[in-house]
């Protein structure tokens, strides 16, 4: 008993230097990827939020505190050897596939273009969508870099981005949901930095941007339920229920979260960013619905985290709170960030999308998806490994 708790000291003083050593290098070496909080009169305009906190100085959710019990349920302690619940340390699922997942090849850019009165649309990966609608292009929370972390050496893709940086069209806005770093990329935000893009945010993220050298009459913030129309399309920030920052659990929620509705005159779009179920899935769905598309944070969850995530059966009860018509699931396929199998949120809630009739549509990654005649549900994840 003494040698079994003599190794499992010496395994908790490895984890407690090697987390030291980590946190050491991201301060020494990436600074610049925390972005900057808002400050001055930049501040003071945001703190007029009615979604901002003064006293906490911080955004809130709607329901207030939901962040404050994540993991209340289940001490580390009581089973540090992942013998009944997985943890980082000891986890028998497969976290990241063993081989390349299948991609679309020779993408027809000329096609995907061609969007009037339509959407067309790519998924990258995780979160990242490549968008056209009334011949426009949007990059929803696009990450290029090789890992979705401060610094290269974790949280890695599984494999390089099916279309790289310059080989997209050009794009005419960006939208970001949030500030954490598998939705706001660095090198991605800095890429497009002196491009004619426009970026669209939620309240705060601006700073982030600004620091990198983003020139202010590029970025365009809103707070939840604010619009703003661009030409023949509208951008309605709209709540979800998570958190932000770039610091870990330091300096949390100085910055605002958002899902996001894109409207035309013809479709309407539902991007639901990071988010845990709640009831405003339901007041966004009565409020602005219905859509032609969801895309639905499915994926990166844990029952003790279901504040912040969607567990698959919420991924179905939101899309219909919604009004969705086809439901897309993101936020997954390309980062092991969680403690599941990398493919249970698409084997999840396509077990649940057949028992509730849902029109599922799971492209691989780069594949073209036309909404007028969408190819649907596809089970490529099981040729992997």
């Amino acid at each position: 008993m003494k040698q079994k708790l003599g190794w499992f000291r010496k395994l908790v003083v490895t984890f407690i230097i090697f987390s030291i050593m980590i946190i050491g290098v991201v301060l020494l070496t990436s600074c610049k990827q925390f972005g900057a909080k808002p400050s001055g009169d930049y501040l003071n305009a945001i703190e007029a939020s009615p979604n901002y906190n003064v006293d906490k100085a911080q955004f809130e959710n709607q329901t207030p505190n939901v962040m404050s019990n994540i993991g209340d349920d289940i001490n580390f302690w009581d089973d540090p050897f992942g013998r009944v619940t997985p943890n980082y340390l000891f986890n028998s699922n497969k976290t990241s596939p063993n081989t390349l997942m299948p991609e679309a090849q020779n993408i027809n850019m000329l096609e995907f273009l061609e969007s009037e009165s339509t959407i067309k649309f790519i998924w990258l990966g995780h979160s990242s969508i490549l968008l056209s609608i009334n011949g426009k292009i949007i990059l929803i929370d696009p990450i290029f870099s090789n890992s979705a972390a401060p610094v290269p050496f974790i949280i890695k893709r599984f494999q390089p981005p099916v279309i790289s940086l310059n080989e997209l069209p050009e794009v005419d806005y960006i939208l970001i949901s949030h500030d954490h770093y598998d939705h706001l990329d660095m090198k991605t935000v800095k890429y497009f930095g002196d491009k004619e893009t426009t970026f669209i945010l939620p309240l705060g993220v601006g700073s982030h941007l600004r620091r990198w050298g983003v020139k202010q009459s590029k970025i365009i913030e809103l707070d939840w339920w604010e619009q703003v129309d661009v030409g023949d399309l509208s951008f309605t920030g709209t709540p979800a229920k998570h958190f932000s920052g770039r610091l870990g659990p330091v300096s949390t929620m100085k910055t605002l979260w958002s899902s996001w509705v894109i409207k035309s005159l013809e479709n309407s779009i539902y991007f639901s960013g990071d988010s845990g179920y709640d009831i405003h899935y339901k007041t966004i769905g009565d409020r602005l619905g219905p859509f032609d598309v969801v895309f639905m944070d499915s994926g990166q969850y844990n029952e003790r985290w279901r504040a912040m995530h969607n567990m698959p059966d919420e991924v179905i009860k939101g899309f219909n709170d919604l009004g969705g018509r086809y439901l897309v699931p993101v936020h997954w396929g390309m980062f092991n960030m969680s403690l599941h199998n990398w493919f249970d949120p698409a084997v999840e809630v396509a077990a649940r999308s057949k028992q509730s009739k849902i029109q599922l549509i799971t492209p691989r990654l780069g594949e073209l998806i036309l909404l007028d005649n969408p190819l649907l549900f596809d089970e490529w994840w099981k040729a992997v490994d």
